[in-house]
């Protein structure tokens, strides 16, 4: 469904139906229906809601879910993190830094962030466990380890800064609790042959899942020198 203010009916629209039309393309999935609505312009700025409806299917029994990672489990990502949060402090800063940009990049994560498709489907046969991230790493691990009942420690030197999240004062900060990157987190057993990167997306090993410990953190972040310290979920809380 899709509500627009009459202001942003003509032209604003059409350029945001085909930018809709042309991710859905890639991702072969056809515009099935939807409803259209009028939206209000309040206090001079334009209000406007777009929400969609995704259906799907695999093969029985091949759905990666949250639930499955096991002790000794090795923690992967792809690609970078960190650069949506950083772009969105950017565009903050200078509202009209990225004005002309036209075409999708992997150099704009969050104005344009590039579902893992490819790299999903083959995760299929080589992963335990897996979710996107979308509230931040430090947060939807913490679901991940709550669902499957275990576990995590993350070596903070192995995760992989978006180039954006790098020009940043704390761009550590931002890979473990900026979200929108919309990257996959997986689980795999020590013996899959997971690839260094899958359909030119980079795959990163960040750390290991281990078994529950009366007192123990649910993640455990591994610093330099081997320091251990406890990492609290510091992403969005969509309830808080």
């Amino acid at each position: 469904s899709f509500a627009v203010p009459r202001e942003l009916a003509g032209s604003w629209s059409t350029r945001f139906l085909a930018g809709l039309l042309a991710l859905a393309r890639s991702a072969r999935v056809p515009l099935a229906g939807g409803d259209t609505a009028q939206a209000p312009l309040a206090a001079g700025q334009a209000l406007f809601t777009a929400d969609i409806v995704l259906l799907g299917s695999v093969p029985a029994g091949t759905a990666l879910l949250r639930s499955r990672a096991r002790p000794g489990d090795l923690l992967y990502v792809t690609g970078a993190l960190g650069g949506a949060a950083a772009e969105l402090a950017l565009l903050g800063s200078r509202p009209g830094a990225f004005l002309g940009l036209r075409a999708a990049s992997e150099g704009h994560p969050h104005l344009y962030p590039q579902p893992r498709m490819a790299q999903g489907g083959r995760l299929r046969t080589l992963a335990s466990s897996a979710l996107d991230l979308s509230d931040g790493l430090s947060t939807d691990l913490a679901h991940l380890c709550a669902s499957s009942g275990v576990r995590a420690e993350i070596e903070l030197a192995r995760l992989p800064l978006h180039r954006l999240a790098e020009r940043t004062t704390d761009p550590l900060a931002l890979a473990l609790h900026g979200g929108e990157d919309y990257e996959l987190l997986f689980t795999a057993r020590p013996s899959a042959p997971v690839p260094r990167s899958i359909a030119g997306v980079p795959v990163t090993r960040i750390g290991r899942v281990l078994r529950p410990g009366k007192g123990q953190p649910q993640i455990t972040a591994l610093g330099p020198g081997g320091a251990r310290s406890a990492l609290a979920a510091g992403g969005w809380d969509h309830f808080a």
